[in-house]
Order: structure tokens, then sequence, then C-alpha cells
């Protein structure tokens, strides 16, 4: 298992492991979770994909095991304009130091469980996810999650500080939060065997 990042500028050259991320997101959020997504030909898109870099957990057979979306909270986000029900006062503060994550999806079916029970997929992302914005000067990283999810991120030894209550969104129970992008928690979240790809450093929210 392994990680990437890449950027919206960078999406005509890893035009693959994009379709393999939209196939997927429309497997997990259209037909394992129900939600009330847009699908064309079998891949899940949103107006947001434009904007954003992406993280992909690869297996070592070159299939994506999964993916979060992150995006600068000094543009359009997910989190404040499609779920500003979850933060206080319906808006999100924007910071340089910060970055906004969505869509965050892991493919069951992948290379198995790790450690704490859980997903080695889901670990990789973790520490990806922390590991980029350490070298990008990004101490925070925002997003929604549903009650479940927020549970995986405790059980991983990353838990999220929450911005606002709990409320029901469709059919679960969700709350916005921050998790801290640090030394500390890079460490709690590393996933065994993981190997890095920092062939790309930099982004907008930088």
């Amino acid at each position: 298992m392994r990680a990437i990042a890449i950027d919206a500028n960078e999406h005509s050259g890893s035009g693959s492991l994009l379709d393999g991320m939209h196939r997927l997101r429309a497997r997990v959020f259209a037909g394992r979770l129900s939600w009330q997504v847009k699908i064309e030909q079998g891949r899940e898109r949103d107006e947001y994909d434009a904007l954003d870099l992406t993280i992909l957990a690869e297996t070592d057979r070159g299939a994506v095991a999964g993916c979060p979306r992150l995006l600068p909270t000094t543009g359009p986000t997910m989190l404040s304009r499609t779920f500003p029900q979850l933060l206080p006062g319906g808006r999100l503060r924007a910071k340089s130091t910060m970055v906004v994550s969505s869509r965050f999806c892991v493919d069951r079916r992948g290379e198995g469980r790790g450690g704490r029970f859980l997903h080695d997929a889901t670990l990789t992302i973790f520490e990806r996810m922390i590991e980029w914005s350490m070298s990008n000067g990004l101490g925070e990283i925002a997003t929604a999650a549903n009650l479940r999810v927020k549970g995986i991120l405790q059980r991983a030894g990353w838990p999220m500080r929450r911005l606002g209550s709990v409320e029901h969104i469709g059919d679960t129970m969700s709350v916005a939060g921050v998790l801290p992008a640090d030394q500390a928690s890079f460490d709690r979240v590393h996933p065994p065997g993981y190997r890095s790809d920092l062939r790309r450093l930099q982004c907008t929210a930088a």
C-alpha cells in the first residue's frame, strides 16, 4: 500500500487513478451509503473536483483503495457551502494554516485490516493527509464526518475536536470538527509498511 497526492493541475496525467477514484466514490456513496449524489457512467463527481488536491491510497496491484479530497479554507468547500448547519453560525473561518477534507472513502474489498482493526487504506490515507499538511505548513484539517467515521478517527489515535452540534443529514448523524496535523498525530496514526510518495509538495492552500 502506498499513498500519493495529485492536485488539480496534475489531473490530466493521472487519468486511470482518478477514474478509479470516481468509480470508488460511486460504489461507496451511492451504492453502500445510498447518498443522493450525481452518478454518470458509474462515476461520482461534483462541482468541487476541479479545485481539489486528491490523496489516493493505491494497492501494490495499482488499484485505488481509498481517497479524500483537500481544499483550502480560503475558497469554496463542501463543508462551508453544502453542510453549513454543522458549523457554528453556519460559517467556517478561513485560515491559511487549515485545509478542508471531504469525500473520504475506503474500498473495503482492499488489502485487509491493519492495526487497531482498521483497514490499511484508512491508516495510509490518514497519515498521508497529516504528512502532506505538515509539508505545506498546514496545522489543521477541518472535516464533516458521520459518527461512525468519528469513531474510526478515535480508534486511529487521531481524535477530532468538534466544531458544532451533531445534526441529522440524510440517513446519518454527522458532525464537523478539526483534526491536528502535527508530528504527534503522524506518529500515532502510522500504519505498518507505509510508503510515502512526496513527489509534489505544493498546493494553493500553502
